[in-house]
């Protein structure tokens, strides 16, 4: 998996798939567009996902998370359920805010 912490006002973790980085997926209206620029600066392991996952949940961040291997490490960390994941083209992703 990529990850990127993006600091603003709320900090944003973006946490990707690695064979997903600079694909795009429609499905009628909706798009993901999963720019490298977003989600990757350093590539992290699963256990080191929910590791973090839990931490930024903690402190109060957002999230951005694409992929199987990414969503597992969210559902393992305990921040979402299967209901909280949509799909686009068959690539399951959820929002976090």
């Amino acid at each position: 998996m990529f990850l990127k912490i993006h600091k603003s006002y709320r900090t944003v973790v973006a946490i990707c798939d690695t064979d997903l980085i600079e694909k795009r997926f429609e499905e009628g209206n909706r798009q993901l567009d999963l720019r490298e620029n977003f989600y990757k600066d350093k590539q992290i392991t699963h256990k080191e996902a929910v590791k973090l996952i839990l931490f930024q949940f903690r402190e109060d961040a957002t999230f951005n998370i694409v992929g199987k291997k990414a969503i597992a490490a969210a559902i393992e960390a305990r921040i979402i359920t299967e209901r909280n994941v949509a799909y686009i083209a068959g690539i399951p992703f959820t929002l976090i805010f």
